[in-house]
């Protein structure tokens, strides 16, 4: 009989580590390291499950992840962060395999890993690639709006919305960020190289579960004035083969609407180029639990662990 991989979950009864929790049905390969309820928030108690961990998941706010990384001291334990604290840091590889080899070679070698925000996985499933075909400058001036199902707002949100006698401003979607410093933005401009930050505006709405990332693109700023075609080509081939990552065809299914949540409880993303040869519309959809949390961060276990990437999801 193999050796069973020894998964600890610190902050498993968030969003994210609920849904980590739920990928795992089923799978015969791991063995998860308990921890009592009461012992949840010990430092020790959890130091010790940390340290016993071949692969520890942080589903922990910034500082509470900080900490945690600080505890580990055996050289045998893997990190698979999901909080903001570690995505630009030097020494962790950013969990988006799709973005290039060199991004899965960091994943599956690396001791500690970085799951994407999941405004910043849509983004950047956008903007790497053209960045990288030389097809989006670093100086262009983006600007990105991305529509998420209130579920990625964590136990409070989700509250807030399935409560029956909740704010009616609830029954509308709500922008928010609206300072400009939203904390996905640090990795969106360092992920795709840009010189400047996007103008970012996320907005959520009542729906539980989907995403939208768009960002508008004017052909004459761009070099070589591409058409929507040539740049459903480039994100073609830059995705071909991939098992997460497909492009729908140009333009879409021809209804005239593209919806946030086609992929709700699905661990993949889809691509949508649209528009016209003057104004170009990108859009990446997705679950913001699924392949911008929780599925993302059991992706980048599976590459670890050399098992096949979609395992569990």
């Amino acid at each position: 009989m193999s050796k069973k991989t020894k998964i600890f979950i610190d902050g498993r009864e968030g969003t994210t580590g609920l849904k980590i929790l739920e990928r795992f049905a089923g799978r015969d390969d791991l063995e998860l390291i308990d921890i009592p309820d009461d012992l949840r928030k010990d430092p020790a108690a959890r130091a010790e499950r940390l340290n016993a961990a071949d692969i520890a998941f942080l589903c922990l706010p910034d500082d509470a992840a900080r900490e945690a990384v600080a505890m580990v001291d055996n050289p045998n334990t893997r990190i698979i962060d999901a909080s903001t604290a570690h995505r630009t840091l030097e020494g962790w590889a950013y969990g988006f395999p799709e973005l290039s080899p060199a991004h899965r070679e960091a994943i599956k070698t690396g001791r500690r890993v970085a799951v994407p925000g999941c405004h910043a996985s849509g983004f950047l499933a956008l903007t790497y690639p053209l960045r990288a075909a030389g097809i989006l400058p670093a100086d262009y001036p983006i600007v990105c709006y991305s529509l998420t199902g209130y579920t990625g707002g964590g136990k409070k949100m989700i509250a807030d919305y399935e409560n029956p006698g909740r704010d009616t401003a609830l029954d509308s979607p709500r922008q928010y960020g609206l300072t400009q410093q939203h904390k996905h933005l640090r990795e969106m401009q360092a992920i795709a190289g840009l010189d400047r930050a996007p103008i970012f505006a996320p907005i959520v709405a009542d729906f539980p579960q989907g995403m939208e990332v768009s960002i508008p693109l004017f052909a004459d700023l761009l070099p070589g004035k591409p058409t929507p075609a040539a740049i459903h080509a480039a994100l073609s081939a830059h995705y071909a083969g991939s098992k997460m990552v497909s492009v729908l065809p140009l333009g879409g299914d021809g209804t005239g609407f593209l919806p946030a949540n086609p992929l709700a409880g699905k661990c993949t993303m889809q691509i949508f180029v649209g528009g016209n040869d003057d104004r170009i519309l990108l859009a990446a959809l997705f679950d913001n639990l699924g392949k911008g949390a929780s599925g993302a961060a059991v992706q980048c276990m599976n590459i670890m662990l050399g098992v096949e990437e979609d395992l569990g999801l």
